[in-house]
């Protein structure tokens, strides 16, 4: 159900794209991770994705040239502008219409018959309940127009574009990550929305690098009035490998220097360094698994793993690198704690793939637990985090996940020129970009 609006363009060109694949709506769907209903809504124009990630992985299953790449994004904003503007209408037309004229209590028709005098007092009841109801009606007005300006003042706040690549840590957070086993002194507490009312605990997190997924150790003292021991230490360690591969044919990098001064693709265990010492950003999505484990026999809840971001800028003008090579076949199961992050959207937030089970989890010294998390960037260069939220008994904690004490970084690529490196060849080669 298409017309000549932004979003039947946008719908046009996706069906332009997958006819052209020849692939089915089922196959693409399962590679997608998404229902074939869903599929046909997008392409039948009937839904607009809410973010761009899907919207690309789609083209560049359909072999989508960078020409095409970038005019799909153009045709997807504006079709979501388009549904931002109709439903943004009515709500402001409400607001409008929330308090009703009460009339005075002088205008209260007169019955045919007066009233005996005996019933003279029920008048003054009758003029007492008037304001009462506009009181209510008033205070009912103020509560709907209060949530609007409030949902308009949350939308102000996000964070905006700029060159902030710091990530200056919020008070309260402990940094856990990179595969150099970097990690810094911090202060750690529960999150404000979600602790309890008990003081903060302090921690302090170190690591040592251990090859492949190799991160910080956490370790705290719980807080003051939790009961417990002063001395004890955060019950679970977490480590992060922020550079892991899905599979080699999916992981691409951006690069500030042209093909002749960038090194062949490394193997996935050596990609820290290569990254490190190319200056390269994740290209298109980001990879990382996130391993996390108690310390002793008791158990620990893992209830939340969310999203912070602390920059978002247009996508970097750099070339985009490929790894693996071209002609070998390239897959692989997705594992079972796989989980999504779309960059793109106002609040990225942490998704289970399709079947899979949500927080929370558990943990102990014997059990613990693997999560695999990507990250999807088209439309911005994203700086960003993660929080683990813990809770063990009548302690509770909140562990920030990153790249070595800085943010993650992750880039859209739509356009850039591309790069693959041949089996067997000696030099850097240009590709179509497509990392399926």
């Amino acid at each position: 159900m298409t017309d000549g609006s932004g979003a039947g363009a946008f719908a046009e060109f996706l069906r332009e794209l997958k006819d052209r694949s020849g692939l089915s709506y089922g196959v693409l769907a399962k590679r997608l991770h998404m229902s074939t209903s869903t599929l046909h809504r997008y392409c039948n124009g009937d839904a607009v994705p809410a973010d761009y990630a899907p919207v690309e992985r789609l083209a560049r299953l359909c072999k989508a040239t960078p020409e095409e790449l970038v005019e799909l994004h153009r045709r997807w904003v504006l079709a979501d502008a388009g549904r931002g503007k109709k439903v943004a209408a009515p709500t402001a037309e409400a607001a409008t219409q929330v308090v009703p004229e009460v009339p005075e209590v002088s205008e209260v028709p007169q019955s045919a018959e007066a009233p005996e005098a005996s019933e003279a007092s029920e008048v003054p009841q009758v003029s007492e309940a008037q304001p009462r109801r506009r009181r209510r009606t008033a205070l009912v007005a103020a509560i709907a127009v209060a949530g609007v300006l409030g949902a308009v003042g949350l939308a102000l706040g996000l964070p905006s574009g700029g060159d902030d690549d710091r990530g200056e840590r919020p008070a309260g957070s402990v940094s856990v990550g990179g595969e150099d086993g970097a990690g810094e002194s911090a202060r750690a507490s529960p999150s404000p929305s979600k602790s309890s009312p008990s003081a903060s605990p302090t921690a302090t997190a170190k690591g040592e690098g251990k090859g492949k997924g190799a991160g910080a150790q956490a370790s705290s003292e719980p807080s003051a009035s939790s009961g417990a021991d002063a001395s004890a230490a955060v019950p679970l360690t977490a480590s992060a490998a922020p550079y892991s591969w899905e599979s080699p044919c999916s992981q691409r990098y951006l690069i500030d220097k042209p093909p002749g001064e960038v090194p062949p693709p490394p193997i996935e265990q050596d990609a820290a360094a290569w990254v490190a010492a190319t200056g390269a950003v994740s290209s298109g999505e980001q990879y990382v698994t996130l391993t996390v484990q108690g310390t002793g026999e008791e158990t620990v809840v893992v209830k939340d793993l969310t999203v912070h971001m602390t920059g978002k800028r247009s996508p970097v003008a750099w070339n985009d690198y490929a790894m693996g090579y071209p002609g070998v076949g390239c897959g692989g199961n997705v594992p079972t704690r796989s989980f999504t992050v779309a960059l793109d959207a106002t609040r990225p937030a942490v998704v289970p793939e399709a079947g899979h089970r949500d927080f929370p989890f558990k943990v102990s010294e014997s059990d613990p637990e693997v999560y695999y998390i990507r990250a999807d960037a088209s439309a911005y260069d994203v700086s960003w985090y993660l929080e683990l939220d813990w809770s063990s008994g009548s302690r509770s904690g909140t562990l920030r996940i990153d790249d070595g004490g800085k943010p993650f970084r992750t880039s859209g690529n739509n356009g850039r020129p591309a790069y693959e490196f041949p089996l067997g060849g000696d030099a850097w080669e240009e590709g179509d970009g497509s990392s399926s």
